[in-house]
């Protein structure tokens, strides 16, 4: 009864997938190691349940997931991976190796260790590991060359798992990140309890500065915003960070929400930067309509723009700015 399998097209699949795992599986550390782009080798260690031996080989079966009980679950969806289809789908086009060990598990028992090449196991057995999971993905499409040669060169690969791990850090401000790309110093986001303070550590200072912090609730639902002033304006969108429960999107609904209350003072061209957090009740939100999970389809959504676009036009009515004598951008629409 899923709406859309999942998709592999590129190393930053590999690393979303695995980190929504991390999520689900509670681990309050990621670490993230990158070679070449991800196409040579793509690692994620989380320090979250981890699996039983018999629950690591279940993983690797297609539609196996510890996430739905029913399929009426897929009505109220509270995790971040759900179809029991990523962990299959990236060991059948690539070198996979899982490490895993049960948290709370005797400490004089050993973890488990499965190889995989092309999907098929190669090897496994028992092995010494800390708690929680680690996968290695080696050699991406490989023995899929039609799909390989559509990969980018490795900067290009590394741009998409950075915007990838990016959204990730900001919505996960509790969790500590590591990041390591290639031989480079790693990008380390410490855990706090402050979503300003991670804004500021993954975005920059700089981008967190500007930005006003506003939160707004209504019957359909939560939203907690992070958005600049119309002084400060980027030529594109690509300062957006939208979450739905959690999960970054890139919903037009929502990103038209946001960019509504700016259209009286931004010029044509110019975008805000905005980090926004809308929480809904589960069963409001259908996260199963798009193959990777950026788009979202909302039960009442009249009801959910309507509560965004309030939230951020309250973050910019409390600004000066707006007082006596403040005038709309030229060249803005009409509101």
């Amino acid at each position: 009864q899923f709406a859309a399998g999942e998709v592999v097209e590129r190393p930053a699949a590999v690393g979303k997938e695995r980190v929504e795992n991390a999520r689900d599986a509670e681990a309050s550390r990621v670490r993230v190691e990158v070679r070449d782009g991800g196409v040579a080798w793509i690692a994620v260690t989380d320090d979250g349940v981890g699996m039983s031996a018999g629950d690591a080989h279940l993983c690797l079966q297609r539609h196996a997931t510890s996430k739905l009980a029913g399929a009426a679950d897929l009505l109220q969806i509270a995790t971040f991976g759900f179809r029991g289809e990523a962990l299959p789908s990236i060991a059948s086009v690539s070198r996979m190796r899982l490490r895993t060990r049960l948290r709370g598990s005797d400490p004089a028992r050993p973890g488990t260790e499965i190889r995989l090449e092309a999907g098929r196991i190669v090897g496994e057995g028992p092995v010494g590991a800390p708690e929680g999971t680690r996968i290695e993905v080696a050699d991406l499409f490989a023995n899929v060359p039609a799909r390989r040669k559509f990969l980018k060169t490795a900067q290009t690969e590394w741009t998409h798992i950075a915007d990838r791990m990016t959204r990730f850090g900001l919505a996960v401000p509790g969790v500590h990140f590591e990041i390591q790309r290639d031989e480079r110093a790693p990008l380390v986001w410490p855990a706090t309890g402050d979503p300003l303070a991670r804004i500021a550590a993954v975005l920059s200072e700089r981008e967190a500065a500007p930005l006003v912090a506003v939160e707004h609730e209504e019957a359909c639902g939560h939203v907690q915003a992070f958005v600049s002033t119309p002084e400060h304006t980027r030529p594109n969108t690509n300062g957006l960070y939208l979450f739905v429960n959690g999960r970054p999107v890139r919903d037009p609904l929502v990103r038209q929400a946001v960019l509504d209350p700016y259209r009286d003072w931004l010029p044509r061209g110019r975008f805000p930067t905005a980090v926004v957090f809308l929480t809904v009740a589960p069963e409001q939100v259908d996260v199963n309509v798009h193959p990777a999970k950026w788009e979202v389809r909302f039960a009442e959504p009249r009801d959910v723009h309507r509560l965004i676009r309030r939230a951020v036009r309250a973050a910019i009515a409390e600004r000066a700015w707006l007082g006596a004598g403040a005038t709309p951008a030229a060249g803005a629409g009409a509101g």
